[in-house]
């Protein structure tokens, strides 16, 4: 009788209806064993990019059931913060989210000998825990570039958009940071690293850029030949799509390339802190690395590969985070980088 008691509470918990805020995806992988506990995960990580990983660590814990429910990282943003959704652990490529996140109280010390072993650079008071350093690169297409040089560096790209703006009008993908998290840290990280980054958004702005809210979009739209070129994409998910594609090409720009730290925290609301933290252990354990690196596609923690390629330039993932998230400073920014892509 306990075990069915455990069973329809498992079941209730797994089908009951989303909170307020709005989701991409959810799937529910049910127990393999007799007994089911359940870990509830709120992410921006697509489902099929992390399903190896919960599938390994279910054979692993053959008796816990892992609900994986997909949203944007401002709506990931929105469901603790304005909703008070309860998660057992909350995974975003938004870094400056997950931080306001943490420092506003919505994150749970946790401590193991798996983040015990991070870097300090990817871990933030016991609390944000990176388990993915990703390159955010420009993807192009060969056919779409009609002949013209693959730029290497943001000044290349910028001369080539000003002298060829017949063959990049409307046909320029970029992130739109007013829906996209994601697409405003890179490009508020990207303001603070160069002046660059506001020459290159005017020239775009005068060619009718396609803004986007998601990588994948912007990847698939390269792919069936709706763009030329696609800016500040996750090179987890374009690497994987474009190794085999003759017309596409990734590049990390050699001025430099901005490098996120994907992100995990366990909430302090959470129901199963234990199950949150157990999965969080298994994507940092040496088995979840090789895993997320041979069959996500998702780079793992590697302090040596950055070392090894001085061109990545990590985010860094501290309280600085929060300066564009002041209300004022993010309309100021949103209103210049509006003014630059509204150009004729």
């Amino acid at each position: 009788m306990r075990r069915i008691a455990t069973a329809l509470a498992v079941m209730v918990l797994m089908t009951c209806p989303a909170a307020a805020f709005e989701t991409e995806e959810e799937e529910v992988f049910a127990a393999r064993g007799a007994e089911a506990r359940s870990v509830s995960v709120l992410s921006t990580t697509d489902t099929d990019v992390l399903r190896p990983a919960i599938e390994a660590f279910q054979t692993a814990h053959p008796d816990t059931a892992l609900r994986y429910v997909v949203a944007s990282s401002q709506e990931v943003f929105a469901a603790l913060d304005r909703d008070g959704a309860a998660f057992d652990l909350v995974i975003s490529s938004a870094m400056d989210l997950q931080m306001k996140l943490a420092n506003d109280g919505f994150a749970a010390d946790y401590t193991s000998p798996q983040t015990g072993r991070l870097p300090q650079w990817a871990r933030w008071r016991d609390q944000i825990f990176a388990f993915a350093q990703e390159s955010v690169v420009l993807i192009a297409s060969r056919r779409g570039l009609q002949g013209l040089p693959v730029p290497q560096t943001r000044r290349d790209l910028t001369e080539l958009l000003r002298d060829h703006p017949e063959v990049f009008r409307g046909r320029i993908g970029t992130y739109d940071p007013r829906a996209s998290g994601a697409g405003y840290l890179f490009a508020t990280q990207e303001a603070r690293q160069s002046d660059s980054f506001w020459r290159l958004a005017e020239v775009a702005g005068g060619l009718s850029p396609r803004l986007y809210s998601s990588s994948l979009d912007m990847i698939r739209d390269l792919k069936a030949g709706r763009l030329a070129l696609a800016y500040n994409v996750l090179g987890s998910y374009a690497g994987p799509r474009l190794e085999s594609d003759a017309d596409g090409v990734v590049v990390e720009f050699a001025d430099f390339t901005l490098t996120l730290l994907r992100t995990g925290f366990i909430p302090a609301n959470a129901v199963n802190p234990e199950g949150g933290g157990a999965f969080l252990d298994f994507l940092l354990s040496a088995a979840g690395q090789a895993l997320i690196r041979d069959r996500a596609g998702l780079p793992p923690i590697d302090e040596a590969a950055l070392s090894a390629r001085p061109h990545l330039r990590p985010i860094r993932l501290d309280a600085g985070l929060l300066v564009y998230l002041d209300q004022l400073k993010r309309e100021a920014f949103l209103e210049e980088w509006s003014s630059a892509m509204s150009q004729k």
